[in-house]
């Protein structure tokens, strides 16, 4: 019973086949199929091979949300060298509630040269052109996520050192991280130290001659929240020279919350769009105002996400199996309808020759009667008749 049991049980997995067998005795091989065949192997190859380099590469997703998180704090990260000694310079914050954030211990003060050396300028080269190539293709942003390109100088400006014979340096670099509050405000560099004040701040530049101010000055870097590679900031390799001592430079940043999470950094960052204005201060003309370095920044509402993402792998699977059944079907389909297009013509092309053949007369056919060869003589007495010489040769 129990071998009853698993012939039945055989027979019906067996009838279940949906992939059945064909005998060998039926089956024929040609060397049109066998090229077809081949062909069909190569380009599967081909699309697998590409659909492979498809699948390891990845896509930037963006999405669009408000900014809840207010409570939070923003983070500015600079360097900027500006063309004057660091004893007659002061920087800090003052943001949009009127507070007074101090940069001190945050902020980094050296005495540098505002001169580049040669890898500087290779590097301002080469930030300013992937910037104005950004501005063309939108589409290079993308690669610079995926490769995390950074926009960071590669070498700091030359500083005099302790070296005796040095000459003084006539710069000062400004470069650290200052901790705000996530509210709109003002970042600046002018002459003189700040001071504290009951109604705000103010800046102490007595005893400092205003025709030895040059705010001539260059912004290695600039950015917003954790610094992330892949961002090219506006501001990054910028650089401004004036022959003017009192001279304003005011940069108005808008700066939009961005998290950022890809192969090369999950950090949250912020990226900014900036609207530059520089004017000379005159009070005799109606400009008014103070002259120095001005960074007036306010955040947006809305915050952008962006994630690197990789296509599922049960997509790649049907687009392998697409490929591979669609090739074989479409391959089969065109070999078959080739066959019979030739079959078709090698017919009509039998046919013609046929029937030519058979409205042509044969060669061996020859008259049913005898004719004496008398009469041919009658009939030809000087020259003999082909059918005559025929007639003799076949009588004999």
């Amino acid at each position: 019973m129990r071998r009853l049991n698993r012939k039945q049980t055989l027979k019906v997995v067996k009838e279940m086949d949906a992939f059945p067998k064909v005998p060998e005795s039926y089956v024929q091989t040609s060397t049109s199929g066998a090229t077809v065949s081949i062909l069909s192997f190569v380009l599967i190859g081909i699309l697998v091979l590409s659909e492979l380099i498809y699948y390891s590469e990845t896509s930037m997703k963006y999405e669009y949300n408000v900014d809840t998180e207010l409570e939070s704090k923003l983070k500015i990260n600079l360097d900027v060298t500006v063309a004057m000694k660091c004893e007659s310079l002061g920087a800090d914050v003052l943001d949009l509630t009127g507070n007074s954030i101090s940069t001190q211990g945050s902020i980094k003060e050296d005495s540098v040269f505002f001169d580049m050396t040669p890898q500087q300028k290779r590097w301002q080269r080469m930030v300013q052109t992937v910037k104005s190539s950004l501005d063309k293709e939108k589409a290079l942003q993308h690669l610079l996520f995926k490769t995390g390109f950074s926009s960071k100088p590669t070498a700091a400006p030359v500083s005099s050192g302790h070296q005796r014979n040095a000459p003084a340096a006539n710069a000062c670099r400004f470069h650290g991280t200052i901790e705000v509050n996530k509210v709109a405000g003002n970042f600046h560099i002018t002459a003189g130290r700040s001071i504290p004040h009951p109604r705000g701040h103010a800046h102490l530049s007595a005893g400092i001659n205003t025709k030895d101010y040059n705010f001539s000055h260059r912004i290695d870097h600039l950015s917003f929240g954790d610094p992330v590679r892949g961002i090219i900031n506006p501001l990054d390799g910028e650089e401004k020279v004036t022959q003017s001592t009192m001279q304003m430079f005011q940069y108005f940043i808008q700066i939009v919350p961005t998290r950022v999470n890809t192969r090369q950094a999950q950090a949250d960052t912020g990226q900014f769009a900036v609207t530059e204005r520089e004017r000379v201060i005159n009070h005799d003309s109606g400009s008014h105002g103070v002259a120095g370095i001005f960074f007036k920044y306010d955040l947006t509402s809305i915050m952008v996400k962006v994630t690197e993402e990789r296509q599922p792998f049960s997509q790649l699977l049907i687009r392998l199996c697409g490929i591979v059944g669609g090739i074989f079907a479409t391959s089969g389909m065109l070999h078959g309808f080739v066959g019979f297009l030739v079959d078709t013509w090698m017919t009509r092309v039998r046919g013609r020759e046929e029937q030519f053949s058979n409205h042509m007369p044969s060669p061996t056919q020859l008259p049913s009667q005898d004719i004496p060869l008398q009469q041919l003589d009658r009939e030809f007495p000087e020259q003999e008749s082909p059918l005559a010489v025929n007639l003799l040769s076949t009588d004999r």
